[in-house]
């Protein structure tokens, strides 16, 4: 939580999410980008899948895999 001043001088909005980034020193906080704006036909395209239905067991490992490496990532 930061104080408004500090919001305000930085331009962050209330919740906005941060990444901090070690400097050695001290850490760096940046705002976390957003996705960019996109058309429901710019990402339709990613639900059709042609092949055979994947199991319960191997969506949860993709998920588990995914969160893995985000988590990963952050360190």
């Amino acid at each position: 939580m930061f104080k408004k001043a500090l919001r305000a001088a930085h331009h962050w909005e209330v919740g906005q999410e941060l990444i901090a980034i070690n400097v050695g020193d001290g850490i760096l906080l940046k705002p976390k980008k957003p996705f960019a704006q996109t058309t429901l036909a710019q990402v339709a395209g990613c639900l059709s899948y042609r092949g055979k239905p994947k199991s319960l067991n191997e969506l949860e490992d993709a998920i588990r895999q995914g969160v893995m490496q985000q988590w990963h990532d952050r360190s």
